[in-house]
């Protein structure tokens, strides 16, 4: 038996009654359990394991499934979030990625933990855009990933300066020295957002334009998609108004 607390990402049917559970915990990383009997109306947790919410977790160890004995919410995200569609939409693309990014079981990923927690939170809220909450979470759960996206310096030769290349195989910016063939063009307000984003200035980020925010999303869904090297379920159906 071992106590963990974690959110849970998505949820699969098993049976008649039961399902199995995939949580991103605190302590252990990404971990599958069943949750027996979660689907009979009877069920004592059945609606504390739902995607997106944040729970305290008893589970009892298995071979290849742990099981859960006890589940406590701590905080239910996902059914705040569940009351408007862009934040629905921006919460399953959050969820998604952060089990893509586990691509081990059982392999601790605390930075990640936190991010993902944290994003959950300030969606539920409301008080920010939720199509730049979503792209700051992608942002820094790469970076903490190992996939950072270079945009002060160039991503090839780190030459400093402010450079409006874009190469999503190169890692980030590039300047016109080491500019590839297919490298974008990007306007420095996309630019200016992306840095906002990853460096948590909410005051620059928040008085960014319309036409800057859609060119830093379709940045980062490249960018976030390049690097999984396969696309999201959920991303077509994101909602960025």
């Amino acid at each position: 038996m071992y106590r963990d607390e974690g959110v849970v990402l998505r949820t699969t049917p098993l049976a008649e009654a039961d399902r199995i559970i995939t949580v991103l915990t605190r302590r252990g990383g990404r971990v599958r359990a069943v949750a027996k009997g979660v689907r009979k109306t009877s069920s004592r947790f059945g609606s504390r394991l739902e995607p997106g919410t944040y729970v305290d977790l008893m589970m009892h160890s298995g071979r290849s499934l742990d099981t859960v004995t006890q589940a406590d919410i701590i905080s239910p995200y996902g059914t705040t979030i569940a009351l408007d569609y862009g934040r629905h939409t921006a919460a399953a693309v959050m969820l998604e990625t952060a089990e893509r990014l586990t691509s081990e079981e059982r392999q601790p990923a605390l930075r990640l933990f936190l991010l993902l927690v944290g994003g959950l939170r300030t969606l539920a809220a409301g008080q920010r855009p939720a199509p730049l909450v979503l792209d700051a979470f992608l942002l820094r759960s790469l970076a903490v990933s190992g996939y950072g996206m270079a945009l002060d310096d160039c991503a090839r030769c780190g030459e400093p300066g402010q450079h409006l290349s874009l190469s999503v195989a190169g890692g980030g910016v590039v300047c016109p020295q080491c500019r590839p063939h297919g490298a974008a063009s990007v306007s420095a307000g996309a630019v200016r957002l992306l840095t906002d984003l990853l460096r948590g200035d909410w005051d620059g980020a928040l008085v960014s334009d319309v036409r800057a925010r859609r060119e830093a999303g379709g940045i980062v869904a490249a960018y976030l998609q390049w690097h999984l090297e396969r696309g999201l379920r959920a991303l077509p159906h994101l909602e960025r108004a």
